[in-house]
């Protein structure tokens, strides 16, 4: 029969038992609660730190090109007005100024032709692909040069100005080459100035009688309906010059394409010819 102290002395051990078993279980819990949050941490807070490290600077790099190509369109826009405004020795002596401009031109060109499906230079070179190698050509407005970089043909390239040493740099309407020298002239969407009428003396000035003279051209600068020039009768003024014409070819959506060649004499003076307004090809904002 237990007595009363045999009673006290369960109770304790109980007690002590029951102690021994919560702190046990209050150590699992704690030793499982801080291996959890160890092993959450190595998880979590790499995440976020690849995170900071990542995203941020790619959303900033993203809107960082967007607003440079905003900006080099603005100033590519601005550059191109200037071209179809003024004269080529206006042209010439802005550029020459800070021929940085020059160059943040034809990037906003390039950006801009990589638009096109079908680019002229291209269809040029391949008609002088077609053609006899031994032509010299005089590549009016060349811009990098592309045509001199395709051809087997002798090309002088020419343009406002350039940091190509192969390029010469002049006024289109006052170029170094001898009278007679070229088989071939070229302009190549590069009829922008107010006097253009002048670079196309300098191309007949140039040729050989029988000479070849190849114009692309923006095609809605030939579209009467939308305040273009009409493209007989800017032919009818090229032949006026000296010209006759062989071929137009308006295939194309984008450009249009005028073949001529030189006859033996010339017939007048551009200046005495009446000329149609070619209209700028000013680029919208995209």
């Amino acid at each position: 029969m237990a007595t009363e102290g045999d009673t006290r002395k369960r109770k304790r051990r109980g007690g002590k038992g029951r102690a021994r078993n919560k702190s046990h279980k209050n150590n699992t819990v704690t030793s499982s609660s801080t291996t959890t949050t160890t092993s959450h941490s190595k998880q979590i807070i790499p995440n976020k730190t690849s995170n900071s490290s990542c995203s941020i600077p790619i959303k900033s790099s993203n809107f960082l090109d967007k607003m440079k190509a905003r900006l080099s369109g603005g100033h590519f826009r601005m550059l191109n007005e200037k071209l179809y405004t003024c004269t080529g020795n206006e042209a010439l002596k802005f550029f020459k100024e800070d021929p940085s401009l020059f160059s943040m031109y034809h990037v906003g060109y390039q950006e801009q032709m990589s638009h096109w499906p079908e680019l002229p230079v291209n269809v040029i070179i391949k008609w002088l692909k077609d053609h006899d190698p031994s032509f010299i050509v005089a590549d009016f407005g060349c811009g990098d040069a592309r045509l001199s970089k395709n051809v087997k043909n002798k090309v002088y390239s020419i343009d406002l100005l350039s940091s190509d040493p192969s390029v010469i740099s002049c006024d289109m309407s006052k170029t170094p080459l001898e009278s007679s020298s070229v088989d071939v002239s070229v302009f190549c969407l590069s009829l922008m100035g107010t006097d253009f009428p002048s670079y196309l003396q300098e191309a007949y000035r140039v040729l050989k009688p029988r000479g070849w003279l190849l114009i692309a051209e923006v095609k809605s600068r030939f579209d009467p309906n939308t305040g273009g020039a009409d493209p007989n009768k800017f032919s009818k003024a090229i032949c006026e010059i000296g010209f006759i014409t062989v071929k137009k070819d308006s295939s194309n959506k984008m450009f249009i394409l005028f073949f001529f060649r030189k006859k033996d004499e010339q017939l007048r003076d551009v200046n005495d010819i009446e000329w149609p307004e070619l209209k700028p090809c000013l680029y919208k904002r995209r």
